[in-house]
């Protein structure tokens, strides 16, 4: 096949131990006034103190929308930019996990282009450039920092929906793993597990025709030369800290490797995409309004024993990055399932719920998820094994009894 590769990034990624610092020099590169969206608990950090501060003594005038909640619900983000329309502001800072860097593109886009948010769901609707963005993640799972992609709950829809454009990606990804030292271990393993599920599903994904026109129609392309490359450099950096991070939060070296774990992860899945472990989480995480970095970590060792048929040797190079050595000469099929287990043994090591039943899903609700989950193409598109609505039901199913064997059928 002819060599492919697409790859859409911020324009700066600045990553380090105490890179926070350079954040008045980065924002005024842009301009003069800065607001910035976080959180509540951030806002209350001396942390959080000391960067405003810097900021202002760098001549940056900012206005702070600390409101943010997770999955940021449609109708916040309308509150958080009336708050900031008379401020005139020249960038958007988003700092905290997740929500917040989403927030903050949510925001830059509104201020640049008016209208509704739901006028932007789905793929390539922001008709231009937005207001530049500065991602501070302080968490270390989403990628948010470096995608093209805003989550948002919409009241009137049963699932999240997604904007995905590039004019979302963040101008700049400003990365330190300092800020994540607070995290406290679920919330560390839960943003850590949705990272490698990331790194994982990207390197899986689907190989699309080396189409030219593909990445004019599509924000998600499937996977690349370029893609892999992120999505290796992540699972190897994941595979080899994660756990470490969850025991140890003041382990410098471990939160490091996971913070840029994430970002290579959002790097990777940011043009690949991600499949059916984020396509069952949807319906799932709906259902039982647990964190999305937990549905689709609990999904994942199925949907990888699911796609043994299409993707054996993927997953065995997975299992290399994630330090397994091959043993039975060249049989990378033994590999491959040495590698599911891996990802089961670390996922249990650090918490994750193993199965969906014990997530809180209704087992009434199986078929329905199923079929939601079967719907989201721009996802099941990505998956390297096709669904239809029966294998679908025997994924859901066996995720829900921990029957890994009935996802092989």
């Amino acid at each position: 096949m002819t060599l492919f590769a697409a790859a859409r990034l911020p324009r700066e990624i600045l990553f380090g131990k105490g890179q926070r610092q350079v954040l008045p020099a980065v924002a005024a590169k842009f301009g003069r006034r800065a607001f910035v969206c976080t959180d509540e608990r951030f806002a209350a950090t001396s942390q959080f103190a000391e960067i405003l501060a810097g900021l202002r003594n760098a001549a940056i005038e900012t206005l702070v929308y600390d409101r943010t909640l997770p999955d940021v619900p449609r109708d916040s983000v309308a509150a958080c930019i009336a708050q900031a329309k008379d401020f005139k502001p020249d960038m958007v800072i988003g700092m905290g996990g997740g929500s917040c860097l989403d927030m903050a593109k949510s925001a830059a886009l509104l201020l640049s282009h008016g209208g509704e948010l739901q006028d932007y769901y789905g793929e390539f609707k922001v008709p231009g450039p937005t207001l530049p963005v500065i991602a501070v993640p302080t968490t270390a799972g989403t990628g948010s920092e470096v995608t093209p992609v805003a989550v948002i709950s919409d009241p009137d829809r049963t699932l999240k929906v997604g904007i995905a454009s590039p004019h979302l990606i963040a101008a700049v990804a400003l990365c330190d793993p300092d800020l994540t030292a607070t995290c406290p271990p679920s919330l560390t393993a839960i943003a850590g597990a949705d990272a490698l599920t990331h790194a994982i599903e990207a390197f899986t994904a689907g190989k699309r025709s080396a189409d030219p026109n593909l990445p004019q129609q599509h924000v998600f392309v499937g996977k690349s030369a370029l893609t892999d490359h992120f999505a290796l450099l992540a699972i190897r950096l994941l595979g080899r800290s994660l756990e470490n991070a969850y025991r140890d939060g003041s382990d410098e070296h471990a939160r490091a490797d996971v913070m840029m774990g994430a970002m290579a992860a959002g790097c990777a899945f940011g043009t690949a995409g991600t499949a059916a472990a984020h396509a069952v989480q949807y319906p799932v995480g709906a259902l039982t309004h647990t964190p999305h970095g937990l549905g689709v970590a609990t999904m994942l060792p199925y949907v990888m024993t699911y796609n043994l048929p299409a993707a054996a040797a993927e997953i065995a190079e997975v299992g290399a990055a994630l330090g397994l050595s091959q043993q039975g000469g060249d049989d990378a099929d033994a590999l491959a399932h040495a590698t599911i287990r891996e990802v089961r043994r670390l996922f249990g090591a650090i918490g994750i719920t193993p199965t969906l039943a014990e997530l809180g899903l209704p087992e009434d609700k199986i078929d329905w998820t199923a079929e939601q989950a079967l719907g989201i193409d721009r996802l099941i598109k990505n998956n390297p094994r096709p669904f239809d609505l029966a294998q679908m039901r025997r994924l859901v199913r066996g995720a829900y009894d921990g029957d890994m064997s009935a996802t092989m059928m």
